[in-house]
């Protein structure tokens, strides 16, 4: 399994949410690139980044700091929030981000996420954020009528090869994830599943590894310190070579 540390930008700044309630916001570091740096430090290779202005907006709003934190470090970065257009996603993927989150489109725009996928095949990733199981949209703050399995099985017939899992009422509460939900979702589709959303401490990366999740991503357990991202990834590399979970 791999461990992907998490950088959230809101008005430029490093900042996590409650329950991705944006009045919750609260800044975690002073510098997302040197946040990033001590994250490669401690062993990381790859990062997950969210454009929180650019969910809920529609557009990109903070792909500066991202391209500044892609030009200082060496990690594999995926970005998600508020892309909407094959403009975006080109222009990401031009600029060195490894991998694109679609979000929102899934649900309004499926044949966008079609054509995404057609032309870049493994770095398009689809983020399923599901609140009481049904999917949420512009930054959670739209919730559908769609099942995050019947989504989820939609988006593995286009073709998506990485879906990022977040029970919305786990995130940021440092509760656990919701393992219930994963394991449903991993035996439902053959996508490589991230868990994103209430990894709280070592435990909680070894019940994802018993699972045979592909990834997953910490955010408040690193900034809070109930976990240290270096065991974290050394509990997740043992488990690969244990035939658990999969390799970047």
């Amino acid at each position: 399994m791999i461990i992907l540390p998490a950088i959230d930008i809101k008005d430029g700044m490093c900042v996590r949410l409650y329950k991705g309630d944006y009045s919750t916001a609260h800044k975690v570091a002073d510098s997302a690139v040197e946040t990033a740096k001590k994250f490669e430090s401690d062993g990381a290779k790859y990062m997950h980044m969210v454009d929180l202005d650019g969910a809920k907006d529609g557009k990109r709003v903070n792909s500066d700091v991202i391209l500044e934190v892609r030009k200082n470090c060496g990690l594999k970065i995926e970005v998600g929030g508020g892309i909407r257009s094959m403009e975006s996603v080109e222009f990401y993927l031009e600029n060195g981000i490894d991998r694109v989150i679609l979000g929102s489109a899934a649900i309004k725009d499926p044949e966008f996420v079609k054509e995404a996928v057609k032309n870049y095949a493994s770095k398009i990733a689809v983020s399923v954020d599901a609140l009481n199981g049904m999917v949420s949209a512009d930054g959670w703050t739209d919730t559908s009528e769609i099942n995050y399995i019947e989504l989820s099985k939609r988006m593995e017939d286009i073709g998506v090869q990485y879906i990022i899992f977040t029970d919305i009422s786990k995130d940021g509460m440092l509760s656990g994830p919701n393992l219930t939900m994963l394991d449903e979702l991993k035996t439902a589709v053959s996508c490589n599943i991230i868990a994103s959303g209430g990894v709280s401490n070592l435990k909680d990366i070894i019940n994802l590894t018993d699972l045979d999740i592909y990834g997953a991503i910490c955010g408040k357990s690193i900034y809070s310190g109930t976990l240290e991202l270096s065991q974290a990834i050394e509990v997740a590399h043992a488990a690969k070579h244990n035939g658990k979970g999969a390799n970047i």
